[in-house]
């Protein structure tokens, strides 16, 4: 395993950073095709084997249960300074606006309810899991610069947003003297690069670490299409809903990285991953089955040629947003906005 440093922190992390999304009691939430305790131990303690420090979870995957499989199994497998913990809140509900519930009220909330289930005193990365439109930005700053004062977070970052919201936020962050965000985790792969049109390039100039998701397009770059189908592949309406309508263009690509694999006696995830390797700090990449992290741990030694990259990229076309950036966007004053978040939806106007 290779590590780096994640942006303007001091935490070293692993180049593969393990998606926590498929752990998780599959009757607490959406996702059905989570796996259970047993299997989520196994791979966690394969992923520290082969030398993965950097773990991401989210208080939204399947009601904290996958927060509560992570902690337990670090605490037997690790020491907690030996491992990167991140986890994710939401937006505010409409029942806490209604009732009153401030942003910052809100995080310590949710910081509490996360801590209490990794069963930690503290994460090293606490991340805004996707952009508050009901909550003034000066309160989601607030709050989570409380977070780091009180030792409940070493640093924060943010997902699903675009450049100018990251940028407007950390001048906040500057001007008020709060913790700024160290890391993004957005929407980045072989098949999906609209990241490298504003988000990229700001991330280079301001030293901020690209941990994206779905680094492996909800398994179309790791495998030919119609091979190996998973219980994920068949189930997972929200995959189908980001790459369904791009499947015809996306082929292309799909099947030059599967050409490359076959010449380099090597496997299309980790052709996938050496790309993505080369543009990002540590891709989340997650992982239902042991095999899943071997071959992105593999990923890390294979170096591609710059022929190999311009061919990989040469057939990529413009694409439309898609999940979670698709809903994130300005809508008026008194329109109706509605965030899909996994476990829950969260409904009401726009306030700031």
């Amino acid at each position: 395993m290779k590590y780096s440093r994640l942006g303007n922190s001091d935490l070293n992390v692993s180049r593969i950073c393990m998606g926590c999304m498929g752990f998780g009691d599959p009757s607490r939430g959406q996702h059905s095709w989570t796996i259970d305790e047993e299997h989520s131990r196994k791979i966690i303690k394969k992923g520290l084997d082969l030398g993965v420090n950097f773990f991401d979870t989210a208080i939204a995957y399947q009601s904290g249960t996958s927060e509560q499989y992570v902690g337990r199994a670090l605490r037997d497998f690790s020491k907690r300074d030996d491992v990167v913990v991140a986890t994710k809140f939401l937006p505010r509900t409409q029942a806490e606006i209604e009732t009153g519930i401030s942003g910052q009220q809100h995080i310590e909330n949710m910081i509490d309810t996360s801590l209490k289930n990794l069963g930690m005193d503290h994460v090293d990365l606490y991340i805004y899991h996707m952009w508050d439109w009901n909550t003034p930005l000066y309160d989601i700053m607030d709050g989570l610069n409380r977070v780091v004062n009180a030792g409940k977070a070493r640093y924060i970052g943010i997902s699903n947003c675009f450049a100018w919201q990251i940028a407007k936020a950390n001048a906040l962050a500057e001007k008020e003297g709060f913790a700024k965000f160290v890391s993004i985790q957005g929407h980045y792969n072989l098949i999906f690069r609209e990241e490298e049109r504003e988000m990229v390039p700001y991330c280079e100039e301001e030293n901020i670490a690209l941990t994206p998701y779905s680094a492996l397009a909800s398994g179309r770059l790791s495998r030919k299409p119609g091979e190996a189908e998973t219980k994920r592949a068949a189930e997972d309406s929200y995959a189908r809903f980001k790459y369904d309508a791009t499947a015809a263009q996306d082929a292309v690509i799909i099947d030059r990285v599967a050409e490359i694999a076959e010449k380099r006696g090597v496997t299309m995830t980790e052709v996938s991953l050496a790309w993505l390797l080369t543009k990002v700090t540590a891709p989340v990449v997650g992982a239902t089955k042991l095999y899943h992290i071997e071959g992105a741990a593999k990923a890390v030694d294979l170096d591609l040629t710059d022929e190999e990259t311009a061919y990989l990229e040469e057939p990529y076309v413009p694409h439309p947003l898609a999940g979670v950036m698709a809903q994130n966007k300005r809508i008026n004053a008194n329109e109706k906005h509605v965030w899909s978040t996994g476990d829950q939806s969260i409904k009401g106007d726009k306030k700031s």
